[in-house]
């Protein structure tokens, strides 16, 4: 999701998602979130708080980096 100065923060938890055999309703339930807010995060609508980002990291046993990465928008 951009924000007015263009930067952004880009995932990949459709990626993860795919990889382990997942619907996004079963990761929702897992992280506690909707199944809507899972759908929106993979099509980079939305950009999820630190602690949904961390809880989705530590659900696929990966670093939050490995998920989520931090685009600088034009000056």
């Amino acid at each position: 999701m951009k924000e007015k100065n263009g930067d952004c923060v880009e995932n990949k938890v459709y990626e993860h998602r795919v990889l382990n055999r997942m619907s996004q309703k079963e990761l929702a339930d897992a992280v506690g979130v909707s199944k809507q807010t899972i759908y929106v995060m993979e099509k980079n609508n939305y950009s999820p708080s630190l602690v949904l980002a961390f809880r989705i990291a530590d659900f696929f046993n990966v670093d939050v980096n490995d998920i989520f990465s931090y685009v600088k928008g034009r000056d």
